[in-house]
């Protein structure tokens, strides 16, 4: 390619691809030996007419896989677009393609899925899990703390929007870690949460605060089981979290209608 491609949808590239990891993160409460499921509780700052809202909820650790190659992609279905500056700057596999193409994007992400160190596409977790982590707990994430296997892919249709994942499991091995996470789920609540999101924006930031929502495996998983598929479609409310409609998809065994193993 000769230039950057732009951003925004068209007429014609008017389905937009979101291609994403997700870690289902596992380790044991230290203090009780109970099997424990991480996720990263979320609050974002927005602007309303009725003045500032910061919304609260809690997802899988991940992020948007990145194209290492972009002539790679433009060789095989031509011109795309970014759907944002910021994915534009991180070549985040979130793009605007033109509908025809889905079939062969679809083929491409799982070619490469299945590729160790694939040149083309960025699929191991580890440098958005270590990301993540710095910015929850503050503190570096070591290979030696945790190991990470791919489990399934799935895949979300929809127009104007499909989605595909990528699934790995992430078993936090270091005892010292453990604590540390069960400790900063206890410790902050939605409140200060709240507040770390509003000093953010102040400070010049987007708004934004995250932190460790740890959360019985077997329970949270129980729930899930006793929901009809239909209403695993959804974020719900567990235990005064809100739950985004995501955590189905790192939980083994749990089927949802909109969402289709590879």
């Amino acid at each position: 390619m000769n230039h950057s491609p732009a951003v925004g949808a068209t007429d014609d590239l008017s389905l937009r691809v979101s291609v994403a990891t997700f870690v289902r993160v596992l380790f044991e409460d230290p203090s009780s030996g109970e099997g424990m499921l991480a996720l990263e509780r979320k609050a974002t700052l927005s602007e309303t007419e009725k003045g500032r809202i910061v919304e609260i909820k809690s997802q899988p650790f991940g992020g948007a896989i990145r194209i290492l190659d972009l002539n790679a992609l433009h060789d095989l279905i031509g011109d795309f677009h970014f759907d944002s500056e910021h994915s534009r700057s991180e070549q985040d596999f979130r793009l605007f393609i033109r509908p025809s193409s889905w079939s062969t994007v679809r083929e491409f992400c799982i070619q490469h899925f299945s590729r160790v160190d694939d040149p083309i596409l960025e699929t191991d977790p580890t440098r958005e899990l270590a990301e993540e982590f710095a910015d929850v707990l503050k503190t570096d994430l070591r290979p030696e703390q945790y190991y990470a296997v791919p489990t399934e892919n799935f895949q979300s249709k929809g127009y104007p929007t499909v989605r595909v994942y990528r699934i790995f499991e992430a078993l936090i091995t270091d005892s010292f870690l453990a604590d540390t996470m069960m400790k900063n789920s206890e410790n902050l609540s939605d409140q200060s949460l709240y507040e770390l999101a509003l000093n953010h924006a102040q400070n010049g930031g987007q708004g934004w605060a995250n932190t460790v929502l740890a959360l019985p495996l077997k329970h949270i998983r129980d729930v899930y089981l006793a929901m009809s598929p239909q209403e695993r479609n959804a974020p719900i409310l567990f235990e005064e979290n809100r739950l985004d409609e995501t955590v189905s998809i790192v939980l083994e065994g749990i089927t949802v209608p909109k969402y289709q193993r590879l």
